[in-house]
């Protein structure tokens, strides 16, 4: 992973520090958010927010993901410091087309998970190894880290980095992301009802 540029990003919940990072590998593109002053040896509330094209800006209701990005970088502002890195693996690490033929066969009653089966993926097939690298980068070494997925946890720390809180990042609700919900919870183990 190699740090290519950063910039000022303001937004609704202030200035951000936007960083552009490359994947050597792969030529692939990742950014991470900065506010405030980071602080090495106090834990940095943090987000790894995996990219959702259709949550993220157009505004879907049948995920959670727009409305976690937006409560996140709320959360960081009022915090007064934190990091969001956005992890370009749209879809769980499907890919956009594949999460779009996930969507037609959830049209037709597959479930999340069932949909990625289908389409002969796993539930999840993000690598979350690649955060450890940007995480060094920024010089962060104890994270206080916004999800409500354990395995997220999990592959974090697997990769390195010290967490030392999960802190809940729970949204509404809607008619439209109910049973998505639902199958997160109880397929994936996510922690909804905190």
């Amino acid at each position: 992973m190699q740090l290519i540029e950063k910039a000022m990003l303001p937004t609704p919940w202030g200035n951000f520090l936007i960083f552009g990072f490359e994947e050597k590998k792969n030529g692939k593109n990742h950014v991470a958010l900065v506010y405030g002053d980071i602080k090495t040896n106090t834990p940095t509330l943090s987000r790894v927010h995996s990219e959702c094209l259709t949550g993220d800006a157009f505004f879907s209701l049948r995920c959670d993901c727009g409305s976690q990005l937006e409560m996140s970088m709320k959360r960081i502002s009022q915090e007064g410091s934190g990091v969001l890195i956005y992890h370009r693996q749209e879809g769980r690490n499907i890919g956009l087309l594949n999460k779009i033929k996930a969507y037609a066969l959830q049209d037709r009653g597959l479930d999340t998970v069932q949909a990625n089966q289908k389409l002969g993926f796993s539930a999840d097939e993000r690598d979350f190894s690649l955060c450890a690298d940007i995480f060094n980068i920024l010089n962060i070494k104890k994270i206080r880290l916004l999800t409500n997925n354990p395995f997220k946890v999990q592959m974090l720390s697997d990769a390195g980095i010290n967490i030392v809180e999960r802190v809940p990042l729970i949204v509404k609700k809607n008619p439209k992301n109910a049973y998505y919900l639902k199958t997160k919870a109880e397929k994936m183990g996510h922690l909804l009802s905190e």
